[in-house]
């Protein structure tokens, strides 16, 4: 279980330093037009309009499970 929590917790890590290296790579050796069509045109909120996404992407996942889940057992309920 800990060795489990252990990789985990390197492989967010080492996510979150790859993804800073690259947007900062990104931010220094590319053009302004080209950084804006990257990035976005709101630069300093990359990382939260991100992970606003995917919690919202994940959300929409967790709900039609839910659903899908809620339907069969209540099939098999009224069977």
């Amino acid at each position: 279980m800990f060795k489990r929590i252990f990789w985990l917790s390197a492989g967010f890590c080492f996510g979150v330093v790859a993804v800073s290296k690259a947007e900062a790579y990104v931010r220094a050796n590319t053009p302004d037009k080209a950084r804006q069509f990257v990035l976005g045109p709101d630069e300093d909120n990359v990382a939260s309009r991100t992970l606003g996404g995917l919690i919202g992407e994940f959300n929409a996942a967790r709900r039609n499970r839910e659903d899908e889940l809620s339907r069969k057992y209540a099939d098999d309920m009224h069977r």
